[in-house]
């Protein structure tokens, strides 16, 4: 029997999107039978209407849904109303949303002009937290509820005669002392902010409301907006979802970590809107969104998957599949890297470009290591049937759709393979959607209790190296989320896609899903009317100052509003606070205050040296 409470969505083993309301959102509704909707975002000053409607234009051209726009003040708030009158002269009608924090005043404002306001629970009303120790009894937490919902309902009702909707966006790390004082900065922490404000919405009769819950930890997002998905189905509700990973960077980082965060949602069928949050121009997340977006309609009629559901891990936290170890593969060792060598030899690659060396290399039938030890790849049948195999090292390659064939005939291979040692399996899919049927496989794998490691193989098609990242990101990035595969070995037919480019990616995958870090990790914000400095070439900056720091991570935020409290997963941040200055953080404790933007980078490296996490760069 399934376990209910784990049902987060309607069926594990098949690609539907999930049924939720629509929302009127100007001429553009979301939601319901609608199609997903891609979004993004201005960072120009929005009290410059010549400026930001350029940029505006330019990603409605580009194929955005929505636009947001930064209200900081009175003023800007105010100049959305010739923001939005330019826009039209130009003949534009795409709805603009306001993104508003700490001001509600302003959301009444802004409410007059746009179709949609965004709003952060966690500063809103309540105060940003200042991440101190305050203890709330039960009967004072009590009282903050009824503040809370004295001051919003008639915000909310403000909304309903506007006819203007309301996204309600909480970001790990800009919660609220109370409610860190009950939850902690937890997944349930973050449900919680958005549930309160929910709860209020569903009493006076109010859906025009769309959700999202952001992080720059992928792992963390998942399970978050798994969680409030779960919460709102024991409470009747279908409001719809806005997915997106924030902080997620720029260039290929920035590409994968938000296929492997907004894909593992996507690929459930939970999401009626996403942004891609690049730390680039604004018009370069739409191409972006649209491919994602065009992978999971391959998945539509997909062949039928089955599992037995009881075996489902936890989706609201980490666990790693528990394996035997087998060389240095399961067990306790992290994910492996296996690099397709093609048609090519060991020696043609040698040395190998970069400081990301495979732990394997795939060849025909063999896999190789880098002393070169060669192990076979055999068969199930060969396997079951060779004898003169037993107790050697060997892979065996299979997809599931075979393995249920072949155990249907065979039960005995069970047996058999539970008894050995020496044994990991190279695990492919040929469904169309191949998230849900390895996930089946591993479910499976629970069942017998059968502690074999998995290496995650695809074969992909593609000419275009950002087309490749963002679909096995997709397809793969949610299985290591969930603490499924030992290992990832992905291959590409044709010439365009280079070896060094595949193996990258299979890093790029694993880190991103947070299950093995190898380079520098940058967390950097994409920008809005808020940023203090040039974001885009500051991150440039950053990156090429640190980048052989692999063992941690640094966060470049364009200004305060959410900047501390989102990098609480960061060891270092670079957080801009006006007139060309810069605070500089160790987590989430402020170290260097007012620094002149010119120095703060030297800067940084001496407070990286100060706390003994610098290593001299190799050269």
């Amino acid at each position: 029997m399934k376990d209910l409470n784990f049902n987060y969505i309607k069926d594990l083993t098949k690609y539907e999107r999930q049924n939720t309301w629509e929302v009127n959102i100007g001429n553009t509704p979301m939601g319901g039978s609608n199609p997903i909707r891609i979004q993004s975002m201005t960072d120009t000053d929005s009290r410059d209407t010549e400026a930001t409607v350029d940029q505006l234009v330019r990603i409605i051209k580009a194929g955005a849904d929505y636009v947001r726009v930064t209200v900081k003040g009175i003023h800007d708030a105010e100049n959305l109303k010739n923001i939005k009158k330019e826009l039209v002269s130009r003949g534009y009608n795409t709805p603009l949303i306001a993104d508003i924090h700490f001001n509600p005043k302003l959301a009444e404002i802004a409410a007059k002009y746009v179709r949609k306001i965004r709003i952060n629970p966690g500063n809103f009303y309540d105060k940003r937290a200042q991440f101190k120790h305050v203890l709330y009894n039960d009967e004072e937490y009590k009282e903050e509820l009824e503040k809370i919902e004295q001051h919003f309902t008639p915000f909310v009702q403000l909304l309903k005669n506007t006819k203007t909707a309301l996204r309600i966006g909480a970001n790990q790390g800009s919660l609220s002392d109370r409610i860190m004082s009950r939850y902690g900065d937890t997944p349930a922490g973050i449900v919680e902010s958005v549930m309160e404000f929910l709860r209020i919405c569903k009493k006076v009769d109010f859906k025009d409301v769309v959700i999202s819950i952001k992080s720059s930890n992928t792992r963390i997002m998942v399970y978050t907006v798994r969680l409030l998905n779960f919460k709102m189905r024991l409470e009747d509700m279908k409001y719809p979802l806005h997915l997106g990973v924030t902080e997620a960077g720029e260039g290929e980082d920035g590409r994968i970590r938000s296929a492997v965060g907004i894909g593992a949602l996507l690929a459930d069928g939970i999401g009626d809107t996403i942004r891609v949050s690049l730390t680039e121009e604004p018009e370069r997340e739409i191409p972006i969104a649209k491919k994602l977006l065009d992978h999971f309609k391959t998945y539509l009629n997909h062949e039928l998957i089955s599992a037995p559901l009881h075996a489902q891990t936890n989706p609201f936290e980490y666990e790693r599949r528990s394996t035997r170890p087998v060389l240095n593969m399961g067990g306790k060792q992290k994910p492996v890297v296996v690099a397709d060598l093609a048609d090519r030899s060991m020696n043609e690659l040698l040395p190998i470009r970069g400081k990301l060396i495979p732990d394997y290399f795939l060849s025909n039938n063999r896999i190789l290591d880098l002393h070169g030890e060669e192990y076979p790849i055999i068969s199930l049948e060969d396997y079951l049937f060779e004898s003169t195999r037993w107790g050697r090292m060997k892979f065996i390659r299979t997809n599931k759709m075979e393995f249920d064939r072949f155990m249907d005939m065979h039960p005995e291979i069970l047996f058999k393979l539970k008894q050995t040692r020496k044994t990991v399996l190279i695990l492919e899919s040929f469904n169309k959607n191949p998230f849900a049927e390895l996930r089946a496989f591993f479910m499976m794998l629970e069942t017998h209790i059968w502690k074999v490691p998995v290496i995650l193989y695809h074969k992909y098609h593609e000419r275009n190296l950002e087309d490749l990242q963002i679909k096995a990101s997709a397809d793969y990035g949610g299985l290591f989320i969930d603490g499924y595969g030992d290992g990832i070995c992905l291959s590409n037919s044709g010439n365009n896609i280079t070896f060094t480019e595949l193996k990258d990616l299979s890093f790029g995958i694993l880190q991103a899903s947070r299950m093995r870090v190898t380079k520098t990790e940058f967390i950097s914000c994409p920008g809005c009317g808020r940023t203090l400095f040039d974001l885009h070439e500051t991150t440039k900056k950053v990156k090429e100052h640190f980048q052989h720091l692999n063992h941690l991570k640094i966060g470049v935020m364009g200004c305060v509003v959410n900047g501390p409290g989102e990098m609480g997963d960061v060891d270092y941040g670079f957080v801009g606070v006006g007139n060309g200055k810069v605070n500089l953080y160790k987590g989430q404790n402020l170290k260097k205050r007012h620094i002149p933007y010119e120095n703060a980078v030297e800067e940084l490296e001496q407070l990286i040296k100060e706390n003994d996490d610098w290593t001299d760069p190799e050269h």
